[in-house]
């Protein structure tokens, strides 16, 4: 594995994340899994789950994943300064800025307005493919989609009790419990 490719790959990633984590899930999805096949849908299901069980931004921890099973150390290393470098790079610029002209931010105010609606977009994109690939499996086209029941059926309770109110913390302990208990059943 080049590293050097691996950090221009996720500087890219880096350099067009907007609007945290799930914005940038179709960037990865678009490099690690379609380009590169460094990652199945499968396991990317399996890094987002364990990112927004870690410490830290989506982007990095997914960044850290496939640079390790890539490339081992030295891969994540690579990969996550490739896709901290940009947002580092612009926070200093965006400082300068701030700082030096009088705090006139007028066009950048501009400019992350415009950023807005992209934003929901991407992270409407990542849902939709979330969801795609927890529901459904191996499937070869509109008229040929495998239905995973169980799946389905955990995805429209969880959907039911997220709207009931339902507490985040205890709805994350739920699922993980069904899921250990399936694992231990075989199911």
């Amino acid at each position: 594995m080049n590293l050097i490719y691996l950090y221009i790959t996720f500087f890219k990633i880096g350099m067009f994340t907007f609007g945290g984590g799930y914005a940038s899930l179709p960037l990865i999805e678009t490099y690690v899994i379609e380009q590169n096949g460094w990652l199945t849908q499968a396991e990317m299901v399996d890094v987002i789950s364990i990112s927004n069980m870690t410490p830290g931004p989506i982007a990095v921890n997914a960044a850290t994943f496939v640079g390790t099973k890539t490339a081992g150390l030295p891969g994540s290393i690579a990969a996550t300064a490739g896709v901290v470098t940009p947002s580092a790079l612009l926070m200093l610029l965006l400082g300068y800025l701030l700082f030096s002209t009088n705090n006139n931010v007028s066009f950048l105010e501009k400019i992350l307005v415009m950023i807005k609606p992209a934003v929901v977009g991407l992270i409407f994109i990542a849902a939709i493919n979330m969801t795609l690939s927890s529901v459904f499996e191996g499937s070869a086209g509109l008229y040929d989609i495998n239905v995973n029941t169980l799946e389905l059926i955990c995805f429209v309770i969880g959907l039911i009790l997220y709207y009931k109110k339902f507490d985040l913390t205890k709805l994350i302990i739920l699922g993980a419990g069904l899921g250990i208990i399936l694992s231990l059943l075989g199911l």
